[in-house]
């Protein structure tokens, strides 16, 4: 017997058509094919919002979950072996093409559900760039697995704000995974040398790291951005139920301003 699965590539025609008989909502995974230091899969960035997406989708039960999108924007890794990358105009014009099939079909949300930082920007103007073409009550929107966090919560996660790719939290949450998909013996810990600053803004990491190709390559020595040698599993699961539950909130919240926000 066929066992059920919230994966669109299990399911066959017939079984995609009655979803969308009664359910709309569609995730789409997006991440990265980059390095994450010595330790952790160039599939990372895949494999955290694919499992996050898998839970909402099993939880809520009105939601499927599509191939994840692995070739995305990681132009700030180049310099390393492993950064196999789209171009931006590439990359938008892939979600555009996507979100317009998936809306074809009869998906009415189609959620970008990223995993890569790198990609927040161009995710959100290609989705403004489909809007629209899609067809009516269809959307495509972006966010990324993390942006309904507590602060509380985005500390631990980003050892606060210090750790942001390949560390601590990254490790933990492929650990809860599989841990047959990380090398602990190789994990390490570096942190970029950033410089004390007058205004202490984000700004300064869009600037150096979104328009700079290679600026991760160039100020790091590993790769890594955090103390992976601090991960287990236990606290993986922890924060892939975190993300999950944001994952499930953002929706919720989403819909509650598209019904409150539309005066005409």
């Amino acid at each position: 017997m066929k066992k059920q699965s919230v994966f669109l590539a299990d399911l066959s025609n017939p079984e995609i058509e009655a979803f969308l008989r009664t359910h709309g909502t569609l995730y789409v995974p997006v991440g990265a094919m980059e390095q994450h230091g010595p330790h952790a899969p160039v599939g990372t960035d895949v494999f955290l919002p694919q499992e996050i997406a898998r839970r909402v989708a099993t939880r809520q039960g009105n939601a499927l979950v599509a191939p994840p999108l692995s070739y995305t924007l990681s132009y700030p890794h180049r310099g390393f072996t492993a950064e196999f990358s789209l171009s931006i105009e590439t990359f938008m014009a892939v979600i555009r093409d996507l979100a317009q099939s998936f809306a074809k079909a009869g998906f009415k949300r189609i959620v970008f559900l990223n995993g890569h930082y790198d990609n927040t920007y161009a995710l959100a103007y290609a989705c403004a760039q489909v809007a629209e073409k899609l067809p009516a009550g269809a959307k495509a929107f972006p966010f990324n697995y993390w942006d309904g966090l507590t602060p509380e919560q985005f500390g631990v996660m980003s050892e606060g704000g210090k750790g942001m790719h390949a560390g601590e939290a990254e490790t933990s949450m492929l650990l809860a995974i599989d841990p047959a998909r990380v090398d602990m013996t190789q994990a390490n810990v570096e942190y970029m040398n950033f410089p004390d600053t007058v205004t202490k803004s984000p700004a300064l990491h869009t600037a150096f790291f979104f328009s700079s190709p290679g600026s991760v390559w160039r100020a790091t020595k590993s790769g890594t951005w955090g103390d992976a040698r601090k991960a287990t599993a236990a606290k993986g699961e922890q924060l892939l139920e975190w993300g999950a539950a944001s994952v499930i909130n953002l929706m919720a919240d989403i819909e509650k301003t598209f019904a409150q926000l539309n005066v005409r």
